[in-house]
């Protein structure tokens, strides 16, 4: 597909430097914007390439005006340039034009004083990531469902809603100055087949429909990935069976393209690899959810939908009283307010907080169960002059005793190639590095009782994987049963992330959806999602698609 030569980064970013030389120079400057190419004859045919001269800019701050590329209508607008880091942000559809009606509108659906502002200017910014304005003070916006989380769950179900109801106002809320900082940049990449779970239940059907609408998903948006398959090894005779009952598994939950394989086809396959058999799952994949998530808050946004970031919530509650200026009335009953002081006045709530979804849930009055308990993932790094051990995903045969999968070989998009992870008890909820610490979290988590079951149960396993996660040698001594040649010199540590576990308190690992709503009036007016169970990466749109099938139903949409 050609490229348009006016969709230049270089292009692009000498106009914001103009756009704001033009909003705060000591003079009026002149800002040559994309649009339909011109011949040099006045009203003569237009060439490939060409600029267009726009009027000169007025000093000081504009007022919010509807941003559109000049040569597409907003019926037509698709998607705008995006940074590497974000997509940039986007006001509703008809908040205003230019000029003071841009004003008038946006103050009759109540988004006014630093929130207004933080939006405009992340929008008008083409190459400008998301959220990277900041604001302090109160402020409100007026929204018909607001999504709290801007994590690969949290914008799958706001791009889903908005696209069954266009009509609606709908805003996301992240409390990062970007999305998709946590679990959804934090982990494998790997696109799970569906293997693992129990025939018939929610998470085999969500992971193999997920997989599937992943991959069409990339196809559309042009998202690279790699199908590169997965082995789940047995390296020792009693695995044998464990792997035979996870092939009769995998069929049931309609796997594609599963078998078993000997000895010598998993030399054809890995040629490093050692095993006596194993199943090969030639559908599995690797992709950059992070790219992903970003894509989806892109379609939100060309949807018209909005987000915020730096809006960290704090509270939620039902208003006694209609908001000061407001035409709606009661229409618009809950105030969700930030630790800045900033409120958004909506209908309706959808939370996706990840790791923090109890804390948020116990302030609409939710059950403090099930409780997130964060595990650390530390992942090795194959230097890269040794990644030609790897081709593929590489995984060991599960232990039903224990609670994780173990340590597996995995390749990135970036061509490296990923060795782990542990999994360690994480004492603070967003704690990447070993040495990372909140009092408040680790309380949380060592007062609860459930975690102590947990840990009673699989002593012997939690000492093992804190003595791998001390001692390097350890762990590669448990990636040699599969690939010999691996030795402490070929790897590095590399990075971490922290998997938001929900307890019960039995100590059981919560393994299936919990919607949960609260008491009293705000109960059914909010959707919190307490638990996405991995792998929700992968089946993100499926997930996407069943909360908001549960929030039409709830809140009668």
């Amino acid at each position: 597909m050609s490229r348009d030569p006016n969709n230049n980064p270089a292009r692009q970013a000498a106009a914001l430097r103009e756009m704001r030389r033009g909003f705060s120079g000591p003079g009026p400057s002149r800002l040559f914007l994309r649009g339909p190419p011109r011949s040099a004859v006045p009203g003569g045919p237009r060439k490939e390439g060409a600029l267009r001269e726009a009027r000169p800019l007025r000093r000081g701050p504009p007022p919010p005006p509807r941003f559109s590329p000049p040569h597409l209508s907003p019926r037509r607008r698709r998607r705008l340039p995006c940074s590497e880091s974000g997509p940039s942000l986007r006001l509703r559809p008809g908040l205003g034009g230019g000029g003071g009606g841009g004003g008038a509108a946006a103050a009759e659906l109540g988004m006014t004083g630093p929130l207004l502002a933080r939006a405009w200017r992340g929008r008008a910014a083409l190459r400008r990531p998301l959220g990277t304005s900041s604001s302090s003070g109160a402020s409100r916006s007026t929204l018909d469902v607001a999504v709290i989380g801007g994590g690969i769950v949290g914008l799958a179900s706001a791009r889903e809603l908005i696209l069954r109801h266009p009509s609606l106002g709908f805003v996301v809320l992240e409390k990062e100055e970007e999305l998709a900082r946590h679990q959804s940049g934090h982990n494998s990449g790997v696109i799970h087949s569906g293997i693992y779970y129990t025939p018939g239940s929610l998470k085999a059907k969500l992971c193999v429909e997920g997989a599937a609408l992943c991959y069409k998903y990339c196809d559309t948006k042009g998202i690279p990935y790699k199908q590169c398959g997965k082995l789940i090894v047995a390296v020792e005779h009693e695995e044998i069976p464990r792997l035979k009952a996870l092939h009769k598994r995998g069929l049931q939950n309609n796997v594609r393209g599963l078998k078993l394989i000997t000895a010598q086809e998993i030399k054809a396959k890995e040629p490093y690899c050692r095993g006596l058999m194993a199943l090969d799952s030639p559908y599995t994949g690797i992709v950059n959810y992070r790219q992903v998530a970003l894509s989806y808050a892109e379609d939100f946004q060309a949807a018209g939908g909005t987000v915020l970031t730096g809006f960290e919530v704090e509270d939620m509650k039902m208003t006694k009283e209609s908001p000061a200026g407001s035409r709606e009335g009661m229409k618009y009953p809950i105030v969700v307010r930030s630790s800045k002081g900033e409120e958004i006045h909506c209908r309706h709530i959808v939370s996706c907080a990840g790791l923090y979804s109890d804390r948020l849930s116990q302030i609409s009055g939710c059950s403090p169960e099930p409780r997130i308990v964060p595990f650390r993932g530390d992942y090795l790094v194959l230097k890269p002059e040794k990644s030609y051990l790897v081709r593929g995903n590489i995984y060991p045969v599960p232990d039903p005793r224990f609670p994780f999968l173990g340590l597996h070989f995995t390749p990135r998009m970036d061509g490296s190639i990923w060795l782990g992870p542990n999994a360690v008890l994480a004492f603070k909820r967003e704690g990447y590095r070993f040495y990372d610490f909140s009092l408040r979290d680790f309380v949380d988590a060592t007062a609860y009782s459930g975690l102590w079951k947990l840990v009673c149960r699989n002593l012997s396993y939690g000492m093992g994987e804190m003595y791998r996660a001390c001692f390097l040698n350890a762990q590669v001594k448990e990636l040699q049963r599969f690939i010999p040649e691996v030795t402490i010199d070929d790897v590095l540590r590399g990075p971490s992330g922290v998997r938001a576990q929900a307890l019960d308190s039995n100590g059981n690992l919560v393994d299936d959806f919990v919607f949960d709503g609260g008491i009293g009036e705000i109960g059914g007016q909010i959707l919190h999602v307490r638990n996405a169970p991995s792998p929700a990466a992968t089946s993100s749109l499926a997930i996407a698609n069943m909360i908001a099938d549960e929030a039409e139903r709830r809140f009668e949409l």
